[in-house]
């Protein structure tokens, strides 16, 4: 009986989302679609053993009890028990290299001393790789040991700092600065905006509020398009920095929180835009460049780098591939439909802070009671579980 092999590259929000929303839905309807005249397989390819919910990444670094690792790091080997064993597999390394021709992926084991490939070879290919920040306090790059390892360091660094330097005015600038302004109260903190205000996908208002409410922490918050240019010892604890107006300034630790680069080095040039992203050629049904191939989340062309904007695209993108494996002329659920409304939910410390859904400005308190106390972490097993997506 012939083997298709669905490949799923990447298990943060978006490739998790995906594998189990296919794993659950898409292949048993595909399998009864079919006849079972053709084996369905997923792989599952993640360079990392353990997911991170790195939603709550400013909190996670500011101090170890708030939310500890145990709730922050969740191991992958046992998220997909309930599916088969010939029907799903879990592949630990990083993708490295794409043939097209041959339709194969080598994974580079990405816990290992030493150089191990593998090679993945696919039938259909969902690429959801994501993007990497600058610092690895924000997500994975690889094994998430450099993650915790960067978290360790804030952990014992920041009660004994002086001079904190944050860079970056979006939401993980000003979520940190707020949550380290929280407890760190003799600690003299900067916020770099990079820009003329921050928070610049929401509403000047807004922006102007959430500044409000760091300077009632104390924080110091400058823009001017003033920005660290170099970083003279590389680290994040102890250094100099060089900044845009031809200064310096010696910082006891310094946060870089300056955006991210999609992830896809390891993908044919012509498949990517000029910034790097994966085209989506459609983007009502989220295929990609090629045949048999589809793009989902941050590393994708159509993204708004958000949580709601991934979730809203699994079903839609699980449905073209049904569409296509099956036969079918039409979508088993309604094509992709992005909503761009203003939607941002950004915590200012434990107590409040400052946002919008769907256009909607929301209260401080508002903002407290969905992200500010907990900043949702109760969803990382859920995400892990591929809960949200059980139904169809």
């Amino acid at each position: 009986m012939p083997v298709h092999d669905i490949v799923v590259v990447g298990a943060n929000f978006a490739g998790l989302g995906t594998a189990h929303y296919l794993l659950k839905h898409t292949i048993p309807a595909l399998e009864k679609a079919n006849g079972k005249s053709t084996v369905y397989k997923l792989t599952l390819i993640s360079p990392s053993t353990h997911f991170y919910f790195k939603i709550g990444s400013p909190r996670i670094l500011a101090k170890p009890d708030l939310i500890p690792f145990s709730k922050a790091f969740l191991p992958l080997k046992d998220a997909f028990k309930e599916y088969p064993a010939d029907r799903f597999s879990l592949v630990i390394g990083e993708a490295i290299e794409l043939d097209e021709e041959n339709k194969s992926i080598t994974v580079q084991d990405t816990y290992s001393t030493t150089a191990r490939n593998l090679t993945v070879y696919y039938s259909s290919l969902v690429i959801a790789t994501g993007a990497t920040a600058n610092s690895p306090l924000w997500n994975l790059k690889g094994s998430h040991e450099s993650t915790l390892a960067a978290l360790k360091e804030m952990h014992a660094s920041l009660p004994k700092a002086k001079t904190i330097l944050i860079a970056g005015g979006g939401p993980a600038g000003v979520e940190t600065a707020g949550e380290l302004a929280t407890i760190y109260t003799n600690a003299s903190i900067t916020l770099l905006s990079g820009s003329t205000r921050l928070l610049t996908r929401l509403r000047p208002a807004i922006s102007a509020a959430a500044e409000a409410q760091l300077n009632n922490l104390s924080v110091t918050v400058i823009h001017k398009s003033l920005k660290v240019v170099e970083n003279t010892t590389g680290r994040s604890t102890n250094t100099t920095l060089h900044l845009s107006d031809n200064t310096s300034r010696d910082v006891d630790v310094y946060i870089d929180a300056t955006g991210t680069r999609p992830n896809s080095a390891f993908l044919p040039t012509h498949w990517l835009t000029k910034d790097g992203h994966v085209r989506t050629e459609d983007k009502l049904t989220l295929r990609g460049p090629v045949p048999s191939v589809y793009a989902i989340g941050d590393v994708a062309g159509y993204s708004l780098g958000n949580v709601f904007d991934i979730n809203d695209a699994v079903r839609p993108m699980c449905s073209s591939i049904y569409q296509d494996l099956s036969g079918r002329d039409k979508p088993t659920s309604k094509p992709f439909k992005q909503n761009t409304a203003e939607t941002q939910l950004v915590p200012i410390g434990p107590n409040g802070g400052v946002g919008a859904v769907f256009g909607w400005k929301l209260p401080s308190f508002a903002v407290k009671m969905i992200k500010s106390k907990d900043y949702m972490i109760g969803q990382a097993p859920k995400t892990v579980s591929g809960e949200q997506f059980a139904k169809a």
